[in-house]
């Protein structure tokens, strides 16, 4: 089944927020056998709005919106799809109520007179639950086809996409007589590898992934390998991408570290955990974020002991032993030093396993033998210590975040 897909709001088309529903809105439906045809973004204006939704549903039938459910002035996408479908709004006195006691469930106080409009339902239109947030989902149907309109909050997205729309979009297909094909995803996620590196392993297998296609997704930590099956039965789309799948892997070797939404923290914390290991890290350029990775990571407590940000070498010294000639010798960014904030950061937190960086991360601060991106690495687990050089290209957070990355890649080899 085809649909079109009309994101609103004027902060998308100034580029101050990223578009992220449209992607959640379109793996979502095709999960469920339906393939959005074309994506339309207006601003916040009536006129705008009624026209790409009536295009939309002339061309496929079927249109779903995100964006313009809120209590403000510019929130009109419920006001302008209603009247497509000649539904007057009429509050909701159920739905009024629920949001009075929300904002007293959550300690807000009286409900603001303009959440009022937030119950307002077309009339006939099914309205769909939003646990999530304040503003329903909509379903309209009639002479001009069918209308889903959804809020512009990501999380309210997901969640009623999830319990709400995807259901019954999949009934429809059913219903519709559709053939009940899909089309899905799995992606394998890599790390310390570059694409270029990756497409030389991995080009010569290409043909042999037919019916499944590849796409290649570089970011800041790594490169994720997108494997698609396209239109097929669920059965047959899940048993071809795990083919190419197990394919892919002997390939990567050890540069594979999880598929789909696998996080690298949370696959060192599981490793640890399955050893009875704890983990303490030394931070120095990356400024508490290898710290703030492994406690993004629920149960992390369960491995994690703690650590030290010890960005000036007086900190290095004093919080952490590291000798002075150490730093004197060799500079505070150097093989010897990442060694001794990894080893004295497990002994001085109990730990059997240690973390240190140290790095340029710059803009300022490089010097031809040290020029910024030069970073240095170390790993300790049960009184053995590795460590590596990278030189990392990209600006300051870049750099920090491809520390992050490399740190734990390190103890994760290590542990493997």
């Amino acid at each position: 089944m085809d649909l079109e897909l009309v994101t609103i709001g004027t902060e998308l088309l100034l580029g101050f927020t990223i578009d992220s529903n449209a992607a959640e809105i379109a793996r979502a439906l095709a999960s469920v056998g339906a393939r959005v045809v074309r994506r339309t973004t207006v601003g916040d204006d009536p006129a705008a709005i009624t026209d790409a939704v009536r295009d939309g549903l002339a061309r496929t039938g079927f249109v779903v919106t995100t964006g313009g459910l809120g209590p403000t002035r510019d929130d009109v996408t419920k006001r302008a799809v209603a009247a497509l479908f000649g539904a007057p709004l009429v509050v909701d006195p159920v739905y009024l109520d629920q949001l009075r006691q929300r904002f007293q469930r959550l300690g807000r106080g009286p409900m603001p007179e303009s959440n009022r409009t937030q119950a307002e339902i077309p009339r006939g239109a099914i309205v769909l639950p939003n646990q999530w947030g304040t503003a329903p989902g909509l379903w309209l149907q009639g002479e001009p086809g069918v209308a889903v309109v959804l809020p512009g909050v990501p999380r309210e997205v997901r969640g009623l996409l999830e319990h709400e729309v995807g259901p019954r979009v999949q009934e429809l297909v059913a219903r519709l007589g559709g053939a009940p094909t899909v089309t899905l995803s799995r992606t394998l996620r890599t790390t310390g590898i570059t694409e270029s590196a990756l497409a030389d392993r991995i080009g010569p297998l290409e043909d042999r992934f037919a019916p499944v296609t590849l796409a290649y997704l570089p970011t800041v930590e790594g490169v994720d390998l997108r494997l698609t099956a396209w239109g097929l039965k669920r059965a047959d789309a899940e048993r071809v991408l795990g083919d190419a799948a197990e394919m892919l892997k002997p390939v990567l070797g050890e540069h594979c570290y999880g598929e789909d939404g696998c996080d690298l923290a949370a696959v060192v914390l599981a490793r640890l955990e399955r050893r009875g290991a704890r983990l303490a890290v030394a931070e120095s350029c990356t400024g508490g974020l290898l710290g703030g990775r492994i406690t993004a990571v629920p149960g992390a407590s369960r491995t994690f002991v703690g650590g030290v940000v010890a960005y000036t070498n007086d900190v290095k010294v004093s919080e952490l032993g590291v000798p002075q000639a150490l730093l004197e010798q060799h500079g505070a960014v150097s093989e010897p030093v990442v060694r001794a904030m990894a080893e004295e950061v497990t002994r001085r937190f109990g730990a059997t396993a240690g973390l240190a960086v140290t790095g340029i991360a710059g803009p300022t601060g490089g010097t031809p033998e040290k020029p910024v991106g030069t970073v240095w690495l170390a790993a300790f687990l049960e009184g053995r210590c590795e460590t590596a050089l990278r030189r990392f290209p990209g600006d300051r957070q870049h750099i920090r975040q491809r520390s992050a990355q490399a740190a734990l890649d390190l103890l994760r080899r290590m542990l493997q």
